[in-house]
């Protein structure tokens, strides 16, 4: 028994050791994107804008904030890479420097961005990186970019009263100067939606919708329940 406890926590030991190495290399990439990256502003079109997050699998991700109030549109694709045209075979290399993310197509009169990266923070596990629950890999990771100075003061004063509850340097989130959105495959759009008997849907998106939506019932569209 002594020996399996000993083994069990030499593993929780080596396993917390390579995250805080991972979420090391991911705030020293974030450094250097910020310092050398001018972030891309999306121009407003018929009165919508958009806004782009990573937060683990893009089919949970999206099912969320096509829940919200005011997002007209939620998109599966790739960023936060450096590579051009990544597919999903190629992301998931973890080569690309690509996560899944989504772009968020959102009426600013109903919505504001402060309250999407309400939403984006309130729907995961701010702490883990490289990953979503069952989901690990860089491809996986959280990221929430910003297109303006103005969206990075929201987020960034957002993590500051995060860190105060869970601990300074916890909080797993890449913040990034936008670059660009690649969408998704076709197959990957609105996947939850049509593939409701899927395994995964049933045991890890559908969940993790609902207790979003137990969270935030005021920013639920009247249709949005599972």
């Amino acid at each position: 028994m002594k020996k399996i406890l000993s083994l069990l926590f030499v593993t929780t030991l080596l396993s917390l050791s390579a995250s805080c190495q991972s979420n090391q290399k991911n705030k020293e990439a974030e450094a250097l994107a910020q310092k050398n990256q001018e972030p891309v502003e999306v121009p407003a079109q018929d009165g919508l804008e958009r806004a782009y997050f990573a937060s683990g699998c893009f089919w949970c991700v999206e099912a969320i904030y096509e829940s919200v109030k005011g997002v007209k549109e939620s998109i599966s694709g790739y960023s936060g890479g450096h590579t051009k045209n990544p597919t999903y075979e190629s992301s998931n290399t973890g080569r690309t420097g690509h996560a899944e993310a989504v772009e968020i197509i959102y009426n600013p009169d109903v919505v504001s961005f402060e309250t999407l990266v309400d939403v984006y923070f309130g729907s995961q596990d701010v702490t883990q990186v490289n990953g979503q629950g069952p989901d690990m890999g860089s491809q996986y990771r959280s990221i929430i970019f910003y297109q303006n100075e103005a969206q990075k003061e929201i987020i960034d004063s957002k993590i500051v009263a995060l860190e105060k509850e869970y601990g300074e340097g916890e909080i797993a989130a890449q913040v990034l100067p936008f670059q660009k959105f690649w969408e998704a495959e076709g197959y990957h759009q609105d996947y939850e939606k049509r593939n409701p008997n899927n395994p995964y849907i049933q045991n890890v998106s559908i969940p993790r919708l609902k207790r979003f939506q137990q969270k935030f019932p005021e920013l639920l569209k009247e249709n949005a329940s599972h």
